[in-house]
């Protein structure tokens, strides 16, 4: 007989939030993951009393309501607004694009003044059908917001010129005719006091875990250790990439601690520049407004992705769209297994849209609506 009801395969969000529903509806579960750590992607450390986001950024932000009432469950949330700003040549520039960018770019005061600019800067390019992305970012923003803010970034993400890059990339880069610096539109937003971390453990108390564990090598020992798995790794990785493998930008990071206070005065600075290797630094103090007499930054580099490293961003072209879809139709014949989360699904989800996802799981696995 079968050890569990349930084997999930991933201890992040998606993981966690099925592990708390199948043990609420009596089910025994193990949740297991291949590294140190439960919360995946979210994970958060304790360094001097910062909660450190070790694989990027991460603001919580959603208009679902009922997936905000959910993880209000399993932590209390701050108040924090993303509000980041962009480095380009020693001037910094708000971000998203605003009044407060148009502004410090040309000196306007009113919407009408930013739109008369951005709607004579997009006439002198004169784009009928953009080819790429760099004609494409033209034809919607004009010169001067491309150059200095969209170009170099872009570029530095993709690994590739922004005229090598297809126009689809960008459908549209909005500009808000408001002084408003909030990055998100939704209608709830803020950081996890103490960090995702413990928000994660939370959700998986009372549900046994291991980590350092290798959903092969288990299922190698013991093939019949769970009437059912839900699996949330990567799904090439599952079927050992026969059909190929699914390709993904990945992210490198380098943090220290610095014996300051404050160090740049916002959680988020984005550096435009091509010339400049990171695409960003983070200090994560400001995530929860801290006063710690020392602070801790993470400069983030865009990398390409190889196997074994972390895979962050589908690459969702037509050649790995194909490829994802016949990997898809092999999963038809696992009966017990239920492919889920970012990396079963081949697909970027932010966080708030991954609970959402997790909790059609476990109404389809459970019968439970949340």
């Amino acid at each position: 007989m079968a050890s569990y009801d349930y084997l999930v395969v991933g201890a992040g969000l998606t993981g966690a939030v099925f592990a708390h529903e199948a043990r609420k509806a009596g089910k025994k579960c193990l949740v297991i993951d291949r590294r140190d750590h439960i919360a995946g992607n979210v994970y958060t450390e304790d360094v001097e009393g910062i909660q450190v986001h070790r694989y990027g950024a991460h603001i919580f932000h959603t208009s679902l309501k009922n997936v905000w009432d959910y993880v209000n469950r399993f932590a209390e949330f701050n108040n924090y607004v993303n509000s980041p700003v962009a480095y380009y040549k020693g001037e910094v520039y708000n971000m998203p694009f605003n009044m407060n960018t148009f502004s410090k770019m040309w000196g306007v005061v009113t919407p009408d003044e930013a739109r008369a600019k951005i709607d004579e800067q997009i006439a002198l390019e004169a784009i009928g059908k953009p080819a790429n992305l760099e004609e494409q970012a033209l034809s919607l923003v004009g010169r001067d917001i491309f150059e200095k803010l969209v170009k170099g970034y872009t570029e530095k993400q993709w690994g590739r010129d922004c005229r090598e890059l297809p126009a689809s990339i960008i459908k549209r880069l909005p500009c808000r005719f408001t002084y408003d610096n909030n990055y998100f539109n939704d209608r709830y937003q803020g950081i996890p006091m103490g960090g995702y971390t413990k928000m994660v453990q939370n959700m998986l108390e009372g549900v046994e875990v291991r980590l350092n564990t290798e959903y092969r090598d288990l299922i190698a020992e013991q093939p019949d250790i769970a009437e059912r798995i839900i699996y949330c790794g990567p799904i090439d990785d599952f079927y050992d990439f026969k059909l190929g493998k699914l390709e993904y930008r990945s992210l490198r990071f380098e943090t220290e601690t610095l014996p300051e206070k404050n160090h740049q005065g916002v959680a988020v600075v984005n550096y435009t520049e091509r010339d400049i290797p990171y695409t960003r630094i983070i200090e994560h103090k400001h995530f929860e407004f801290g006063d710690q007499p020392s602070t801790v930054i993470t400069r983030e580099y865009p990398a390409d992705w190889k196997p074994g490293d972390e895979p962050y961003y589908p690459i969702n072209d037509e050649r790995n769209t194909q490829l994802y879809e016949q990997y898809r139709k092999l999963t038809e014949g696992e009966g017990n297994v239920v492919f889920a989360g970012r990396l079963g699904g081949y697909k970027y989800y932010d966080m708030d849209k991954v609970i959402a996802a997790a909790f059609e799981l476990v109404e389809s696995e459970l019968g439970t609506k949340l």
